[in-house]
């Protein structure tokens, strides 16, 4: 008696990837000048003019601006160096500021995840504060909440310093010959240890995963391709 054996063969089915998108804004600013573009959620993302250059700030479009933006408590470390500021404080040279580039960022998405934020930065309100485990953990959740970006310089124009680069700046500040820039004189040959920034112009880009809680703005920049997950 013969044994027959029925081979089936499974098929497999492979899911098509998940679609990640990108928002996109481009612009340029001149020392002493403000950018601004609305993001979506009713927030708006800005480059406000400083002595030293630029700092960059997401706040609401309507209503009173708080003690904090929401960039800043998203972006640690606090009371220290900060990829927000483009500028050349805490002895960054002009060079140095933008040599640091791409700067990464993050920003509370909505009025909820900056009201988290909000509470979890208080244990860090003063540069001395010491948080507690717990308090860390608290911090860490909240911004697992934020929005990932990237500030990009695409070219810039500068006056440069005649300091010798500090450590801190040495640590982050390595893509200056590798970014596109001019370098003029300074004011009747009238040189600064720091220098000074002229002219940016960049590109910010904004993740977007599926599970995004950002509305883009319908006047920001969309890009998709696969999610890198």
């Amino acid at each position: 008696m013969g044994l027959a054996l029925a081979l089936g063969s499974a098929s497999v089915v492979w899911a098509a990837p998940a679609v990640c998108r990108t928002g996109v804004i481009e612009g340029e600013v001149k020392a002493g000048e403000s950018f601004t573009r609305p993001l979506g959620n009713g927030l708006e993302l800005k480059l406000e003019p400083l002595a030293s250059g630029w700092i960059l700030r997401v706040v609401p479009t309507a209503g009173q601006r708080g003690d904090h933006d929401y960039a800043e408590l998203a972006t640690p470390p606090y009371h220290s160096v900060s990829p927000l500021l483009i500028s050349t404080d805490f002895a960054f040279r002009a060079q140095d500021a933008v040599g640091w580039n791409p700067r990464r960022f993050r920003f509370a998405p909505n009025a909820a995840t900056y009201a988290a934020l909000r509470a979890a930065y208080q244990p860090y309100e003063s540069a001395a504060s010491k948080p507690t485990p717990a308090e860390e953990q608290r911090l860490s959740a909240a911004l697992s909440s934020a929005t990932s970006a990237v500030f990009q310089i695409v070219d810039a124009r500068l006056i440069g310093g005649t300091a010798d680069q500090w450590q801190m700046a040495g640590a982050v500040a390595s893509h200056f010959t590798t970014t596109a820039h001019t370098v003029v004189d300074a004011p009747e040959g009238k040189t600064t240890p720091l220098g000074k920034l002229l002219w940016l112009r960049f590109r910010v880009r904004i993740d977007l995963p599926p599970a995004s809680v950002l509305k883009p703005d319908r006047t920001l920049k969309l890009e998709s391709a696969p999610c890198p997950f």
